[in-house]
This record gives C-alpha cells, structure tokens and sequence, in this order.
C-alpha cells in the first residue's frame, strides 16, 4: 500500500522543495542539485518517490512535474507561502488585530513574505517615515491612517519640495482635528497639489498602514485595543501590490477633501 500524498510531501524537505522548484516549470538534474545544494546519490531516492506517486515524471535527465504533481502542488504552494509569513512571528500574527484585512486580501497574506517585525524606540517610531525610504527616491507615497506624527509638517513640506506625491486616507476623528488645530497647513499642503487628503467615514480599528515605491509598513493595535509600537516592513512586489490593494479598499469609501 502506498504512503498517504500528505506524508509525501510533507516528510521529505527535499521532495517539499523539489515540488516547489518544479513548478517553475522542468528542470534538469545538475540544476535541482545546485538549487537543493545537496548530491545525486541523496536525492535520486527522493525522486524515485515522487514519481512511484505519480508526481514528477522523467525525461532524460530532466525532471517535471504531472497533471497530479501540478495540481497539487498549485494547492500546497499558497500553505507553505503562508506559513512562512507567519512564522515570522507567531506571536505578533496572534496577539493583533488583523480585522480591518478584509478576507479577500487575507487570503492573499502569503503576498508579505519576506517581512520583518521591528520595534524601534520611540525616538525611532515619530521618524518612520524618514527612516524606511531615507536611501530611496520614491514618486508617491499611500498611507491610511488615525494620526500623523509630531513632525508631519515638516515631512510632508520636506516631500512636496521634492514633487513627491503624498495621498492620505485619515479617520473622521482626526479629520476634525486637522480643521480645529491645522487647516492653515493643510489648506497650503492641498493647494501644492501634490497633497490629495481623503477622509475615511466607517471606523478605522487599527493606526495605520503606509507605503512608498518601495517598501510597506504595517502597524496593527493588539487583540485588547492597546497600541503597540511594533510593525511589519515588507519590500517585495507582491507585497507593495497587497498594500496598494488594501489601500484601494478604504479609498472607495472614503469622501476626497479638495478644501477645508
């Protein structure tokens, strides 16, 4: 009786891998050691597997995946990209609140592989944005957020100077404040017309996420509404496109501020 799929793809890191660079599309022998950075002896028998189940098929000295193979490992690839992610940091991933997600983008979280958690100081945290595209020139920058940082002024003077495009969604709540407390800045940051201000009119239960052409930075409240100074950084592609995404998701029902 043969062994149950689930044991042969999960009970072998080298035919877990194998799969996966398979699905790349065929690859020969020498290339599979080079990527597995292991030897022929050591894999052949692993292979051997594969194709006993019917997963991998053979031609020559080069290897592909079957119809089955494909098909599952087209279904298993998203798991093992999702585990990843949040292997991370378990903790994190399990202690915040990642409600304002909606589903559709959740299923896409294995897009933010290769993120990290940091916690910087606080000293560090009000320079946020400085610090993550201080190395980089960016054209346009998205952010959704509850609060701006006791520099924004200065920040978002510093980026129009620098015909940056800056486009901030921002809670009711803080909306208000901006008109109580700064409309002589804003109304001068909007008028530049490299400022687009849009107010978000449901409830924001998180305190921000933003992103540039480069990176993207998310910071979630915990479980128990406290705030937390923790936050994910991603730089990948697919990660900015989740982030651009999500972005699109709270503009649609969010109203554009063209005065205040």
């Amino acid at each position: 009786m043969k062994r149950s799929l689930l044991d042969i793809v999960f009970a072998s890191e080298k035919r877990k891998t194998t799969l996966l660079i398979l699905q790349e599309g065929p690859q020969e022998m020498g290339t599979l050691l080079e990527l597995l950075k292991t030897t022929r002896q050591s894999l052949l028998p692993q292979i051997r597997i594969l194709e006993e189940h019917h997963l991998v098929s053979q031609f020559n000295d080069t290897y592909e995946l079957t119809t089955i193979g494909s098909l599952l490992v087209d279904k298993i690839a998203p798991l093992l990209s999702t585990l990843e992610v949040l292997d991370v940091d378990i903790d994190y991933w399990g202690t915040h609140n990642f409600d304002f997600v909606p589903p559709y983008l959740l299923k896409r979280i294995n897009d933010l592989q290769e993120c990290e958690i940091i916690t910087p100081s606080l000293t560090e945290l009000y320079s946020l944005h400085k610090t993550y595209h201080e190395t980089k020139i960016t054209e346009s920058i998205y952010s959704v957020g509850n609060l701006f940082y006791p520099d924004y002024q200065s920040r978002f003077t510093e980026m129009i100077d620098n015909k940056i495009s800056i486009n901030y969604i921002i809670s009711e709540n803080l909306f208000n404040k901006v008109r109580t407390e700064s409309t002589e800045h804003f109304k001068l940051f909007i008028k530049s017309g490299y400022f687009n201000l849009y107010v978000y009119n449901k409830k924001m239960n998180f305190l921000f996420f933003t992103f540039d052409d480069f990176h993207i930075v998310i910071n979630p409240i915990k479980n128990d509404g406290d705030l937390d100074n923790k936050y994910l950084l991603c730089s990948t592609e697919n990660a900015l496109k989740w982030g651009k995404d999500l972005f699109d998701y709270y503009l649609k029902d969010s109203k554009p501020i063209n005065k205040i």
